[in-house]
């Protein structure tokens, strides 16, 4: 495993974390892997909307006004 040196500036206050723009690319990298419950909950998630989108009840938005 790699180690990376960060140049961080930390706002407890805020509750924000600013960091390079290279880094969070290089984080975005890192594999997730959910386990037990959430794995599950994510897989039935996904298995709906694919069904949904098959069954052509999707529909594409090009802004968040166009919803219902």
């Amino acid at each position: 495993m790699a180690t990376a040196t960060l140049k961080t500036k930390i706002n407890k206050k805020a509750g924000t974390i600013t960091l390079p723009l290279q880094e969070y690319y290089r984080m975005l990298m890192v594999p997730v892997q959910l386990r037990g419950k959430a794995a599950r909950d994510l897989d039935k998630l996904v298995e709906e909307g694919l069904r949904e989108y098959r069954a052509g009840k999707t529909r594409i938005l090009h802004s968040l006004a166009e919803l219902d």
